[in-house]
């Protein structure tokens, strides 16, 4: 496949000024020359253009002039994906971009595949597959952290850790196999010691990336923060102050919301998908029973709970009952209403983290938002952490390599036989290089590639 040249829209589909029809492969050229006509002057053939200039002209297929471009020749090895490229840019009109895509499959391209540019990318050696996969959270990054956690990784700070860590083991497991090939010289004490404690260090820095594998994916898929408590508490209009726009309808009247509503924001740099829930309120109505079901769901589901107590009211059984319930949830308590006189008794609250505000006249709601990041992140968010938070395939391919690697400790520390400290040791380097793509399969890039979009 990598000797097919292909083609596809690098632009979200839809109207707009531009779009983009990426072309890439040996023929690329020669696809674009075939259906590009220059009016600049400077060119009559894209074959004759200099790498790295773009031309004005149209598209035409058939003799028929389908839209007014610009094209950009790009030459390898000084590409993307290493290979030439032909970016055309046209009107960004859905029928526009369709005819032109058109011709460019009908002179000669194939359409890609999903992530199929970023593939080729990697497999010619531009990137690896750290830096892979940043290109797919750079496009799908949401908040301002998840964007410098994408280019951190894209810059290749994970990847020189991932070396350094292969590193460490390739160098013991080709000690190991020579002295396998060697039978009759021991290794030395000194020697042995070295190699454990280099191991013990490789161990270490495995380590120390586990433990951001948590935040890694935190900062990628963000949490999910559910506003639960009695009808008319005020959590649609809690949710409306953390969104800083009206979704939820207000109203005075109990149960107006029937139904879960979702919403996205950013809060302090993370992305947070709030859940308004429709109370849990025990009711005899039939579609409040399920408002109040699926209530229930979104509790278990959520990583924070938001509790909203209405701060001008006494405490009632009920409520205690709940917030006792909360007590294997992440929680925290919402004193609403605080623009009222305040009846609430906060000793039932002791042991609760409780923030005050008035979802009227937005008071409070700043504070809400940093006890919703303390929640998450106890600390200060630094450029460090981003560096190297890891996601869930290296994670997995990080506790396989860990879990050989003690083995290896181990054996060599009881005076096992070398082959089997070996065994152990390429597994486990294996593992580490798969992270970065030095040891892979083809059904490994097939499940990394296909959740890009096509036309990346």
């Amino acid at each position: 496949m990598l000797e097919d040249t292909i083609a596809a829209i690098a632009t979200p589909l839809g109207e707009g000024g531009i779009a983009i029809i990426r072309i890439s492969g040996k023929n690329a050229v020669t696809v674009g020359d075939s259906i590009f006509k220059p009016l600049s002057g400077a060119i009559n053939h894209l074959a004759n253009a200099k790498s790295h200039t773009i031309h004005y002209g149209h598209i035409h297929l058939n003799k028929q002039r389908l839209d007014e471009v610009m094209v950009t020749v790009m030459r390898e090895p000084a590409t993307f994906t290493r290979e030439d490229i032909i970016e055309i840019n046209c009107h960004g009109g859905i029928q526009a971009t369709k005819a032109v895509l058109d011709a460019v499959l009908k002179a000669g391209a194939r359409l890609a595949v999903s992530g199929e540019f970023t593939k080729r990318a990697f497999l010619h050696g531009r990137i690896d597959l750290t830096q892979a996969e940043a290109v797919s959270d750079l496009i799908n990054a949401r908040t301002s952290l998840a964007l410098s956690a994408a280019n951190e990784q894209l810059d290749g700070k994970l990847s020189q850790r991932i070396n350094q860590l292969r590193d460490n083991t390739m160098h013991v497991l080709a000690h190991v196999e020579a002295h396998i090939d060697f039978p009759d010289e021991d290794i030395e004490p000194d020697t042995m010691d070295g190699l454990i404690q280099r191991l013990e260090k490789a161990k270490s820095l495995i380590d120390q990336l586990l433990a951001t594998a948590n935040d890694g994916q935190l900062i990628r898929r963000g949490i999910r923060v559910a506003i639960i408590g009695k009808p008319n508490a005020g959590k649609s209009s809690l949710l409306n102050q953390l969104l800083g726009h009206d979704r939820a309808i207000v109203s005075n009247i109990a149960g107006t919301t029937r139904d879960t509503i979702s919403e996205e924001a950013q809060i302090r740099g993370i992305k947070v998908v709030f859940v308004d829930t429709a109370g849990l309120q025990e009711t005899d109505d039939q579609i409040e029973q399920e408002g109040v079901k699926r209530s229930r769901d979104s509790l278990n589901q959520a990583d924070l709970v938001l509790y909203v107590l209405d701060a001008s009211e006494p405490m009632t059984a009920d409520s205690e009952s709940s917030l006792a319930d909360l007590s294997s949830h992440k929680h925290i308590v919402v004193l609403n209403k605080s623009d009222l006189p305040a009846v609430l008794s906060p000793t039932k609250m002791q042991d609760c983290k409780t923030v005050s505000v008035s979802s009227i006249n937005g008071e409070g709601i700043e504070s809400l938002k940093d006890a919703i990041q303390a929640s998450v992140w106890d600390g200060e968010i630094t450029s460090e952490m981003l560096e190297v938070m890891i996601n869930s395939r290296h994670q997995e391919a990080l506790n396989r390599a860990k879990t050989s690697l003690e083995t290896s400790i181990y054996q060599l520390r009881s005076g096992a036989e070398l082959d089997l400290v070996s065994v152990d040791l390429r597994i486990s380097t294996n593992a580490i290089g798969e992270i970065v793509g030095k040891t892979t399969t083809e059904n490994l890039l097939d499940s990394i590639f296909s959740t890009f979009c096509i036309g990346k």
